[in-house]
């Protein structure tokens, strides 16, 4: 067995996930049973599928709420009979990243994907929990616990550091979490930053044809956000570093070691056959 290097991996795993899309679009377009499927998931009756189509390697940018381009959530979709689509994302496997994008990238998308505020002391809170404000390494110097060498070498906050800063900063973070919850979840598998409704995602669909993992499971997203309910919550390791989520968790990343990190979310199919 060999073993693969960070940078090995995620090339890996954009093939593979390319990979995949393109077998599952194979099989959707040849498999009638996998239509009607996936048109029950949806609750659509009384129409076809006329044809398939998928992004893979050949996937294009679709237009972005900052009105430049972007990356659609959709990964395959079927045109039906009464000339709509039907979008949906593939997950090949049952966790793993569903969203990774810049602090300011964040909170200036929501604000214009929802036509919301995010509050200042959000904006705050954020910037220290994901390490983008300039007096990050002073909070830590000042406040940090045990777990000051993670804090310096990722350039940001944990939980506990947080509340010791600035308690409200460290609840009104949580409470934002869950307040906004919803439309978390559908930035995270249904919009991103794609502005135009069609390119949207509707059915998110576990499957995986490349030998790696064995499910197939979908979900009609707005099923799944009708059901979402208010339970973030810091995570309880390394004073917690990540924020516990209904359907996964969101943590400081930087996959090319730059500082400062990114937001990461994380799906996990557990959470989400759970809702």
């Amino acid at each position: 067995m060999t073993s693969r290097n960070r940078a090995e991996g995620w090339q890996h795993a954009k093939f593979s996930g390319h990979e995949n899309e393109r077998l599952v679009a194979q099989l959707t377009e040849t498999n009638v049973v996998i239509q009607q499927r996936l048109l029950s998931c949806a609750h659509l009756n009384n129409v076809t599928v006329e044809y398939v189509g998928y992004g893979g390697l050949n996937e294009t940018d679709v237009d972005s709420v900052f009105g430049s381009k972007t990356k659609s959530k959709t990964d395959m979709w079927l045109l039906l009979s009464n000339g709509k689509r039907l979008n949906v994302s593939i997950k090949k496997d049952a966790g793993g990243q569903v969203f990774l994008i810049s602090i300011d990238r964040f909170v200036d998308g929501f604000e214009l994907q929802y036509k919301k505020t995010i509050p200042d002391f959000v904006k705050r809170a954020l910037s220290l929990y994901f390490g983008s404000a300039e007096d990050t390494m002073d909070i830590v110097e000042m406040c940090g616990g045990s777990n000051r060498d993670l804090e310096m070498r990722k350039h940001r906050l944990v939980a506990e550091t947080l509340e010791a800063y600035d308690k409200g900063l460290s609840t009104g973070l949580i409470q934002w979490f869950n307040d906004n919850i919803s439309d978390l979840f559908d930035f995270c598998f249904a919009k991103g930053l794609a502005s135009n409704p069609e390119d949207w995602a509707q059915i998110v669909w576990y499957i995986n044809l490349v030998g790696e993992n064995h499910f197939n499971e979908m979900f009609y997203l707005p099923d799944l956000q009708s059901r979402i309910r208010c339970s973030a919550m810091y995570g309880t390791k390394n004073g917690g570093s990540t924020i516990q989520l209904p359907f996964g968790f969101v943590q400081w990343h930087s996959p090319r070691k730059k500082i400062p990190g990114e937001i990461q979310f994380h799906h996990l199919l557990s959470r989400i056959e759970s809702l």
